[in-house]
């Protein structure tokens, strides 16, 4: 696959088929990954790549925290910004409201709304997730380098025909993620990565929020 076409075909899928990905395959997209730029190459990202019963596990864990005691938890880094303002708050609706437009849930079905936020915790049905995890030591350029590499993840994906999600929703629940898997005390739980096969037939994965045109992002100087 072209890059461009990786890029253009990339989106968040929020519902999978349960079709494996192989391991060789995912060990290739980590190789291909691998080479995303980091400041002064030192390649911060951690990468726990959970699927089978030990996914199934993290999952049960993670509804159940969701469902009896959200309030009990906070990520350790903050992600939106405290008070939102335009443009952004309006580009963020926007991209809530079609999503639950497309799924048919209307604004006051909160009961629908949270059942539809608490499959992140499924991780959409994925049969893979990879959770990123960064040195807490580390400042603020090494979250730039994971995205880097969390892009290149996404887009060594599309070229093998599979799809992702990115899941900041996990970071909330870092107690629980390292109660399941393996973490050193070291390591700042950044977000999960659902991947494998998107379901062709979900009207979830239809939805394509709408991107500013680059004049309204772009200024050019010089010839």
């Amino acid at each position: 696959m072209h890059v461009d076409n990786a890029i253009l075909s990339r989106r968040s899928v929020r519902r999978f088929l349960p079709t494996p990905v192989p391991r060789e395959t995912l060990a290739h997209l980590l190789r291909v990954a691998s080479q995303a730029p980091s400041g002064s190459n030192i390649q911060p990202w951690q990468v726990h790549v959970v699927s089978g019963a030990p996914l199934a596990a993290l999952s049960r864990a993670l509804q159940d925290a969701f469902d009896n005691e959200p309030e009990q938890h906070r990520a350790e880094y903050v992600y939106y910004p405290r008070e939102w303002f335009e443009p952004y708050i309006g580009r963020r609706r926007r991209c809530g409201y079609g999503l639950y437009e497309t799924l048919g849930i209307h604004r006051d079905e909160h009961d629908k709304r949270r059942a539809q936020a608490r499959r992140n915790y499924t991780f959409f049905d994925a049969p893979v997730a990879m959770i990123l995890t960064l040195d807490r030591r580390l400042d603020t350029g090494s979250f730039m380098d994971c995205g880097m590499f969390l892009q290149s993840l996404m887009l060594a994906a599309r070229g093998q025909g599979l799809h992702s999600c990115a899941q900041a929703a996990i970071a909330p629940y870092h107690r629980v993620v390292r109660e399941q898997l393996t973490l050193d005390d070291s390591e700042l739980v950044l977000c999960a990565l659902a991947m494998g096969h998107a379901d062709p037939d979900a009207p979830e994965n239809g939805f394509v929020p709408v991107r500013e045109m680059p004049e309204r992002f772009t200024r050019f100087y010089g010839d």
